[in-house]
């Protein structure tokens, strides 16, 4: 499991970007609870996640609605199969629009060049 913590900050909002190794419904579901161990995401408002498997695309918006589907649509150009991708957001007390968006891009963008 790679985490880059406190990458976006944007209104009190931050955010964070996870991942790993993955290839089924399961296995994504132990990824979330492995990474909720930690209370701080736990707490977390949103831990949206995307996964391209050989079964078909898994997402979970986690209440931050579109977010999955963003994640899902960066994989498939880079056509990462079978590692998953979670977007974590603390939300600060203002709502973003649109913004929240780019951020999740930019966070995926960011986790990208890191694997």
């Amino acid at each position: 499991m790679r985490i880059l913590e406190n990458i976006i900050s944007d209104r009190g909002s931050k955010y964070a970007v996870s991942g790993g190794p993955c290839t089924t419904p399961q296995e994504a579901k132990d990824f979330l609870k492995q990474l909720k161990t930690r209370k701080k995401f736990a707490k977390a408002s949103h831990n949206s996640w995307g996964l391209l498997t050989a079964d078909g695309p898994i997402k979970n918006d986690d209440g931050e609605s579109g977010a999955g589907m963003v994640i899902l649509r960066m994989l498939e150009r880079e056509n990462l199969q079978d590692h998953i991708v979670v977007v974590t957001r603390w939300f600060g007390g203002k709502h973003l629009g649109g913004d929240r968006f780019r951020h999740i891009q930019d966070a995926v963008r960011r986790y990208l060049t890191e694997i």
